[in-house]
């Protein structure tokens, strides 16, 4: 057996638990490769309270793991963003600085690994490159496209402002960044159209959003009795602002006329963090709705559910959860942009929906129709089998890092 390259991965954020896109994406990619052609060594933020010894869920996705006392990041820390609206960074890179990860970063960089992964571009200001050796950049979104829209759909005159300026700051940071990476990796094919048309460069891959098919079985759609209503289900961290603002959508605009038809009708909201004021918000209107914060497993109350929705106005690259839902057999109804960049056709794999009175249309139809739900719900698992699998995707990573390696 030839010897393993060394590969060190870069990461501003500890990847467990993994209740977020980009953590799923990066711990399937991970696990994928390991035992493959690299040796890895995960370089990231440590969890509250941990020893010295690696985590236990850390082993089957790296060799070794180097680690610094993680930002805590509530309340105050997200008010404390604020300070850092006159750096010449975006908020995002400004607050993912560490002196300690800088260093434990660079005291590994001495040891001349043959490959550096970095994980979303604002976990650079960690790691800058030059490296010495090749450094592949590893995108789960365009960053500044989701600034842009952020400022398309605020409301409040200062917020827009605050999101424009952002935006250009995350455009001129991606634009001089990216270029200085061997490759870069894409989630989506629009993403890499994107990058090569705006920052002008030309070494972009893209790879497939894998799912972990044997974790996220098909259990068909959960059977809807006459005398219920019918539940309604989303899942996404809820400390991010296109989440937030998906849902208040969905609560203000489209849910009224989904009850008005279907007075038993449920929601439940499935994700870490929801602001207070929000489920405060569904109380007081006396909404069936439920938050549930942080669970271990999103499955149960996505095969529990009749319809899983992504109503979301803001976001990029690719959203994993869709396929999940897919995998499991919840059939999808989504705005355009909640199915952005992926190969998936209106009425046969999902229902598209961009206003709020066709997306309560496209809910009601689905609840009211058991063979529509059992055909998207059929199709749609097939499609994610036949290309979306996680071993596919970690597979396609490896290969462009191979393909990297300097001579």
């Amino acid at each position: 057996m030839s010897p393993q390259q060394r590969l060190l991965f870069v990461s501003s954020r500890y990847l467990f638990p993994t209740d977020s896109g980009g953590k799923i994406r990066s711990v399937n990619i991970l696990r994928g490769m390991k035992g493959g052609a690299f040796e890895i060594t995960l370089a990231s933020p440590l969890p509250a309270g941990a020893g010295s010894e690696a985590p236990a869920e850390t082993r089957d996705i790296c060799d070794r793991l180097i680690g610094w006392p993680g930002a805590i990041r509530g309340t105050l820390f997200q008010w404390s963003r604020m300070r850092h609206l006159v750096s010449q960074l975006p908020i995002p890179v400004v607050t993912d600085r560490s002196d300690a990860g800088r260093r434990a970063i660079a005291k590994e960089l001495e040891q001349r690994p043959d490959i550096v992964v970095v994980d979303f571009p604002h976990a650079a200001v960690l790691a800058p490159p030059p490296y010495p050796c090749s450094g592949v950049m590893f995108t789960h979104n365009v960053e500044a496209e989701i600034f842009r829209r952020h400022a398309q759909i605020a409301r409040n005159p200062l917020k827009r402002a605050i999101w424009r300026n952002q935006a250009g700051k995350m455009e001129r940071y991606e634009r001089e960044l990216l270029p200085q990476f061997t490759a870069v990796v894409a989630v989506a094919d629009r993403d890499r159209e994107y990058f090569q048309r705006n920052y002008g460069i030309d070494n972009v891959s893209v790879i497939p959003t894998g799912v972990d098919l044997g974790y996220f079985t098909y259990g068909g759609n959960a059977a809807l009795d006459d005398g219920d209503g019918g539940i309604v289900a989303f899942t996404g961290s809820m400390d991010w602002m296109a989440n937030i603002d998906g849902v208040e959508y969905f609560m203000d605009a489209v849910w009224p006329a989904i009850s008005r038809a279907r007075p038993l009708a449920r929601c439940v909201i499935v994700g870490r963090s929801p602001p207070r004021a929000l489920v405060e918000r569904a109380r007081n209107r006396r909404l069936k709705w439920e938050f549930t914060g942080f669970v271990d497993d999103v499955r149960p109350f996505v095969q529990n559910a009749h319809v899983y929705v992504i109503p979301l106005r803001v976001g990029g690259g690719t959203r994993i959860k869709v396929y999940e839902a897919m995998a499991m057999g919840c059939p999808v109804v989504s705005t355009r942009i909640g199915v952005e960049g992926l190969p998936v056709e209106h009425d046969r794999h999902f229902l598209e929906a961009d206003s709020a009175d066709a997306m309560a249309a496209a809910v009601l139809s689905l609840l009211s129709d058991s063979g529509r739900r059992k055909r998207l719900s059929q199709q749609a698992r097939r499609l994610v089998e036949e290309n979306m699998s996680a071993r596919r995707a970690a597979q396609a990573f490896e290969q462009i890092c191979l393909g990297s390696l300097r001579n």
